[in-house]
């Protein structure tokens, strides 16, 4: 097993794409008791932001739902009790995470039963087409802010595999204010988290933002505030017809 300090700081010298492409350091951290903290944490407070953000912009338990990222759950636990049975799918590059999810926070919560653990997935490159199903709503809470543009753009080609008119995908974004030099350091309230240009966490304008659905059957509708405590903006995109 690599050194975890070691997997940190190759992260942040900007040798891999996030942290979390550092699997070994992932899964020492989640062996360790660690699977809500090296998500980010904020557990009682992003996983539930995340599912009233969804169920105010439309989402019914009769939908299906892919929590692109969905790591150990935390957002995940609240869809799983909300959604009609097997109707919550979720795919992270961590089988650590996912185990941690399934086995501890809806073991302990009771959910289970309402999430097939078929319809987890270990994924590196946002595969979701072996679910076989076209997905309602897609959300991804602090993935992009951990990817650079390619990645981007390849896990937004994968979600129109799986997605048809109408389809919307939530995704959280670091934006580069209007007035910032985009190449320089951004320090976003209230939180003080300090994003970059071209090392994780990565930082995006808005013209960015919607450079990522371009040549794509995805339509930036909006971007907004939503109360993130740690100042990510939420994008939302809709699946145009094919």
């Amino acid at each position: 097993m690599s050194d975890p300090q070691a997997a940190r700081d190759r992260a942040k010298a900007g040798l891999s794409v996030s942290p979390y492409y550092e699997l070994d350091y992932v899964a020492d951290r989640v062996n360790r008791g660690g699977h809500r903290k090296v998500i980010g944490g904020a557990w009682d407070e992003i996983g539930p932001l995340q599912f009233e953000y969804l169920r105010s912009n439309g989402l019914e338990p009769s939908m299906r739902l892919l929590d692109v990222g969905c790591g150990s759950l935390r957002g995940g636990v609240h869809f799983a009790r909300y959604l009609d049975p097997g109707n919550y799918y979720g795919i992270d590059i961590s089988q650590e995470l996912l185990d941690a999810g399934y086995e501890i926070e809806l073991a302990e919560l009771g959910l289970q039963d309402r999430v097939p653990r078929s319809n987890l997935v270990a994924t590196a490159e946002f595969e979701a087409g072996g679910f076989g199903v076209d997905f309602d709503a897609l959300l991804a809470v602090s993935v992009f802010t951990h990817l650079p543009h390619n990645h981007i753009r390849m896990c937004m080609t994968r979600m129109a595999e799986v997605t048809r008119g109408g389809s919307r995908f939530y995704a959280t974004v670091f934006l580069a204010p209007e007035d910032a030099d985009p190449w320089q350091p951004i320090t976003h309230p209230p939180a003080g988290i300090t994003t970059y240009p071209t090392v994780n966490p990565y930082h995006y304008r808005a013209v960015d933002v919607g450079f990522w659905a371009e040549a794509l059957p995805w339509r930036l509708e909006r971007i907004e505030e939503w109360g993130h405590p740690r100042g990510q903006s939420m994008a939302v995109f809709v699946r145009t017809d094919d």
